[in-house]
């Protein structure tokens, strides 16, 4: 039996499209919904969730194209952060919530930050785990340093050939990132690993979907609101390794370009906080929770 979330219920919810997104939810209070990334599931919360829960509602999904969630065809904006972005909008509607805080790790903090730029009305604080937005993560690479991120170059290559490269060995390209991306191999038990790469290995196309569309449509929708000058209008909380110093950029500064009401921190653990850092991963959602809301 793969491992759970302890003490949350799992159920399917249907978010539009024909699309539903298997999820786990657990506690009561105020909502608050957490965002998976790369290459994993919904059950890289575990840990922040269980403690979460005992003062709030958690809703941990796994999103669309992962996990056990549905995987539609890549056709027109399927994968958009802004379509996944409304998926979350509606879980959390399904579950009675029409304003919540949102928090997303890797891919995931992609579509809680189109999230807060499409749906500021819902979305009462936002925190965002190790990355930088599209648009300026595209910008910022650049040269030999780029070589960190050749996946994300592989997954923009159009359909077809990234699928097959990937297909032919699935465990050595996903357990690559888990692998070299952790500082903590023990915060990823054999169980939750293997659960991590049954997952990927099931998901290789929707998952190089998801890659390919922030190297086209999500890039444009950010431009957009650059050029609109639209910012996000909650409280938000950013919580990156160093990549401003490995790569060249200062990190707050291009967050401040988004946030006005930002908290930028540095963190020493490697890129799966949650997991390997739980309990300062958990005091900073903590301190964000409790931070008043932004006036209307």
């Amino acid at each position: 039996m793969e491992p759970r979330i302890d003490g949350f219920d799992h159920q399917r919810v249907p978010v539009g499209g024909g699309v539903a997104l298997h999820t786990a939810v657990g506690g009561s209070g105020s909502p608050v919904v957490l965002l998976h990334g790369f290459p994993q599931t919904h059950l890289m919360w575990r840990h922040v969730a269980a403690d979460l829960a005992a003062d709030h509602t958690v809703i941990v999904p796994d999103l669309r194209g992962y996990g056990a969630s549905d995987k539609p065809a890549e056709a027109g904006e399927n994968y958009s952060k802004r379509t996944m972005a409304a998926d979350v909008v509606a879980l959390a509607r399904a579950f009675g919530h029409e304003r919540f805080a949102l928090a997303g790790h890797d891919r995931g903090a992609l579509v809680a930050f189109r999230a807060g730029l499409d749906h500021p009305d819902r979305i009462s604080r936002l925190a965002v785990l190790d990355v930088l937005p599209t648009l300026d993560m595209w910008e910022v690479m650049h040269g030999a340093s780029a070589a960190v991120g050749f996946h994300l170059y592989l997954m923009a290559q159009p359909p077809g050939l990234p699928e097959r490269m990937i297909s032919a060995a699935p465990d050595d390209f996903f357990g690559h990132f888990l692998d070299v991306w952790t500082r903590d191999p023990a915060a990823l038990p054999a169980e939750v690993r293997a659960a991590y790469l049954k997952a990927s290995r099931e998901a290789v196309d929707s998952i190089v979907a998801d890659y390919r569309a922030s190297a086209g449509v999500d890039i444009a929708h950010d431009e957009e609101d650059r050029r609109a000058g639209n910012r996000l209008r909650m409280p938000v909380t950013v919580l990156q390794q160093d990549w401003g110093a490995a790569l060249g950029y200062d990190a707050a500064a291009v967050w401040r370009e988004w946030a006005g009401d930002l908290d930028h921190r540095t963190v020493t653990c490697g890129h799966f906080m949650p997991e390997e850092s739980p309990a300062e991963v958990t005091a900073a959602l903590r301190e964000l929770l409790a931070r008043p809301e932004a006036a209307s």
